[in-house]
Order: structure tokens, then C-alpha cells, then sequence
């Protein structure tokens, strides 16, 4: 044995060390089995994310971080590959200017609005929302789902949405550079109630990051941890989220209260 170890260069301590820690027993080989289990029975679809919550449903405390170590090391991946929607289809309109600059704080109410489009999928059907922030309290001011990402899912948003401001609201809205908010009608909407329009640069998430900080908040918090049947069921499940997200959903940010909670306390 010495003189092996002498061959391949390597120190007797390093050796019977390594020896000493392959011999000790493995404390989350009930976790893996735990994680395989859950794994092959969602045929794979599953995350670290979720596979952690169908553990934890199972009586099982753990952390998501340790089972996707796990995962890693026992070569279990998903099979699903999230798809971000993304509506950008070069320039078939008129891009606006950059008025938000990534400043998501706001005075008051209809100061500065964020908008954008997300896509869910349940049971081979694809499903859009196109909802509206207000920056000043994070409320969802007004929102359309539709079957398909059409120019009407966006004008019915935003008509919803005019419809909740004064004569001269003095407001800034704000999108991705989307085809649909290139759209004549969509700024001629806004030019007519005098909103001024702004768009993100090209390619870059982040000059549109409180909306897509909502996205991540609906579908971590309600999506991603029901299961749904049916398209019915999921917009059914969509308008109550977003109604507790307004009336109930407490945020650190706003004192502890919810955005309706706190747009009514400042107003009064």
C-alpha cells in the first residue's frame, strides 16, 4: 500500500481520510430516497421547489436549498424548461422613451404605472394575463386574461384601467416593448387621457423589474403550488389571488399593510 500511494504522489493521511468519510454513514440517504420517490412518481416534471413542498406535505421538515443539492448530485433535473412569454417582435409600431429609468418609487397614486403580459399553461392550453401596477402602493389597478396574447387582451387592460383615473391624471405607464404597446390605438388611448407612454430597453428584464417581481411573487405564491384541472379553474383561482394580493396580502414595505389598506390609510 505504501508503496502505491508513493507511485500516484499521495499522502497516507489524505488516503485513509478519504476512506474514513466513505465509510461513514450517509445522514440524507432517507432524504434521497424521499427526493427519487417524489421525482419519478411527477415523472419528472417536478423542481427542487416543489419536490421540497410535496416532501414537506409528507410530514418531512427540509429546505429547498438541501434538495436541490441533492438533486444535483443524484442527477435528477426537470424535464420542464420555464418559457418567460415574450411579446417582442422587433419594430412593428413606434418605441417609446425610457421615462421610468428604473426609479419604481412613486408619491402618489396614477403616478407611475407598470404593465406587462405573462403566459401560464394547464392541461396542454396556454393562458394570458395582462395586468396593470400602480408603483405607489404596489396595487393591481386593473387586469384581462384571454386564451390568446391578442392586441384585445392589452386594450381591454388598459381601457379598465383609464377608466379608474381623473381628468388629468399627470401619469407615466410603463411596458416591455411588447408589439401590442406599439400599436397605434394603444397610444392613442393614452395620448387622449394624456398619459405619458414609456418602454423598457430592448432585451433588458430589468427596467421593468416591479412587474416582473409580481409575475414571480402570483406564480411561487398561487400557481406553482395548486394544481389545476382546467383554464375555468385557473382564472377562477387568478381573480381570487389578485383580490387577496390587493385587499389582504400584507408587505414589509407598506408598514404591514396591504396596497388597499395603505392607499385608504394615506387618503384619509
Amino acid at each position: 500500500m505504501a508503496g502505491l500511494l508513493s507511485l500516484v504522489e499521495l499522502p497516507r493521511s489524505t488516503f485513509y481520510n478519504q476512506v474514513k468519510s466513505l465509510q461513514k454513514p450517509d445522514k440524507h440517504a432517507a432524504l434521497k430516497e424521499l427526493v427519487k420517490q417524489v421525482y419519478h412518481e411527477q415523472k419528472g416534471l417536478y423542481g427542487y421547489r416543489r419536490i421540497a413542498l410535496a416532501i414537506r406535505s409528507r410530514g418531512t421538515l427540509v429546505n429547498k436549498k438541501v434538495v436541490e443539492q441533492l438533486m444535483a448530485g443524484l442527477g435528477l433535473k426537470s424535464i420542464v424548461r420555464p418559457k418567460k412569454y415574450r411579446s417582442y417582435r422587433g419594430t412593428v409600431g413606434r418605441i417609446a422613451t425610457n421615462l421610468l429609468e428604473r426609479n419604481f418609487v412613486a408619491q402618489r397614486p396614477n403616478q407611475k404605472w407598470v404593465t406587462d403580459v405573462t403566459e401560464f399553461k394547464v392541461a396542454q392550453q396556454k393562458f394570458y394575463l395582462s395586468p396593470v401596477m400602480d408603483l405607489y402602493n404596489g396595487e393591481i389597478v386593473a387586469y384581462e386574461t384571454a386564451s390568446r396574447p391578442s392586441y384585445d387582451l392589452v386594450g381591454s387592460m388598459l381601457d379598465k384601467a383609464l377608466d379608474c383615473l381623473g381628468e388629468k391624471p399627470s401619469l407615466v405607464i410603463h411596458s416591455d416593448q411588447g408589439w401590442q404597446y406599439q400599436q397605434a390605438q394603444y397610444r392613442h388611448k393614452l395620448e387622449q387621457r394624456g398619459v405619458r407612454q414609456s418602454m423598457s430597453r430592448k432585451g433588458n428584464c430589468l427596467d421593468n423589474a416591479a412587474m416582473e417581481s409580481f409575475f414571480g411573487t402570483l406564480k411561487s405564491e398561487f400557481f406553482h403550488l395548486k394544481r389545476f384541472e382546467s383554464i375555468e379553474e385557473l382564472k377562477s383561482g387568478l381573480d381570487e389571488y389578485i383580490r387577496y394580493y390587493n385587499h389582504d396580502r400584507i408587505k414589509i414595505r407598506l408598514n404591514g399593510l396591504s396596497p388597499v389598506d395603505y392607499r385608504t390609510q394615506a387618503a384619509s
